[in-house]
């Protein structure tokens, strides 16, 4: 359990630490004063001050944030050509979603990471069997997982399309299957069904003619950073996906089931690490395009609600009175609280009904 919990702690602060060093660059580069970077959140452990800006480790292991100069309220700036108020619209806006372009590019460097190790999938002319489904004609003909199915009935099959073509045509005949098996050639026989059970094909297997394909290691990186940047917009199209069918449901009235606060994204974690460090990087890709997108939100609090507020200044040419909007930044803050706390107390509720982390992990799946 230690291990878990020192290991989402290290997970969590990636994710924010990444976000809030997307503030600081582009403070810094916008003429900003970053008055402080920490490490964890309040109170402050230990701070020590480099050039103008305060680096500290805070009490709350875990997640960190920037303090801007006359980032709020007008009544705490000190210095007016280095407050971030007083900043033109780009420079605001630059800053702003500089936190959102760092969390996705975090994603696609732990997706590049997890292709560059593991392999690139590519498409091939030869059709795995992945699973044998017990019971089957697959299974009876004597047919095995990994099996490559080179031919059936004389036809040869290098694809997908050629094997469900061939098998379709052949429903209550007898076929005769040539595979290759650990560098061997065999033949097999088998009679797909005419009316296979539901969720189940006629020969009672998955198959795929995708392979992974392991470039040179100098390619690697470059090949990599391509795949991974696919990745990122797949892992972004299902997340906005998701978060429209959620507003979809609350404005049906409909309370979303399948929403994960930070009890429910530990054991999702914990899972992830169980698997190696592999699927570690790679649940933490998701979850950093998670939260780009979530950040990006034009709600109060998170970063998308500050780039309301300057789109708003840009149609109405003047800026919304600093004082009110962190009032309204505050009141969203307050919200998203009370949100995360309704979240985890559903998600404690699962673990203890689904019996621990691994329930609650099937409940999640299904």
């Amino acid at each position: 359990m230690l291990f878990s919990i020192l290991t989402f702690l290290v997970v969590l602060s990636i994710l924010i630490l990444v976000h809030e060093f997307g503030h600081f660059i582009a403070a810094r580069k916008a003429g900003v004063w970053v008055e402080e970077f920490g490490f964890g959140l309040p109170p402050r452990v230990l701070g020590k001050k480099i050039g103008e800006t305060i680096y500290s480790i805070n009490l709350l292991p875990f997640g960190g944030f920037v303090r801007l100069h006359g980032e709020n309220t007008e009544e705490e700036i000190t210095n007016s050509s280095r407050a971030f108020l007083h900043k033109g619209k780009i420079q605001r806006l630059v800053i702003i979603l500089a936190g959102v372009f760092m969390n996705f590019a975090l994603a696609i460097a732990a997706f590049s990471v997890v292709y560059s190790f593991s392999g690139i999938p590519r498409e091939s002319q030869n059709v795995h069997v992945i699973e044998v489904r017990v019971g089957s004609p697959a299974h009876t003909s004597g047919l095995l997982v990994n099996d490559i199915i080179k031919d059936i009935n004389g036809k040869v099959i290098t694809s997908n399309g050629d094997l469900i073509g061939v098998v379709d045509a052949n429903k209550g005949k007898e076929i005769k299957l040539t595979i290759l098996r650990n560098g061997e050639t065999q033949e097999l026989v088998a009679v797909p069904r005419e009316d296979p059970p539901e969720g189940e094909g006629a020969l009672g297997v998955l198959i795929s003619n995708v392979e992974l394909y392991y470039p040179p290691i100098w390619q690697r990186p470059f090949i990599g950073v391509y795949y991974g940047f696919k990745e990122a917009i797949f892992w972004g199209t299902i997340v906005l996906t998701g978060f429209f069918q959620i507003f979809k449901d609350l404005f049906s009235g409909v309370v979303p089931k399948d929403v994960a606060g930070p009890v429910g994204i530990f054991a999702l974690t914990s899972q992830a690490a169980k698997f190696g460090v592999l699927s570690l990087i790679n649940f933490l890709g998701v979850l950093s395009v998670n939260l780009a997108i979530l950040n990006a939100m034009p709600f109060p609090a998170l970063d998308g609600g500050r780039l309301l507020f300057i789109a708003i200044e840009s149609v109405f040419g003047r800026k919304v009175v600093p004082r009110i909007e962190h009032m309204v930044h505050t009141v969203g803050m307050i919200i998203l609280i009370i949100l995360i706390l309704a979240v985890t107390a559903h998600d404690i509720q699962k673990l203890i009904t689904g019996g621990g982390i691994a329930g609650y992990i099937d409940s999640v799946l299904k």
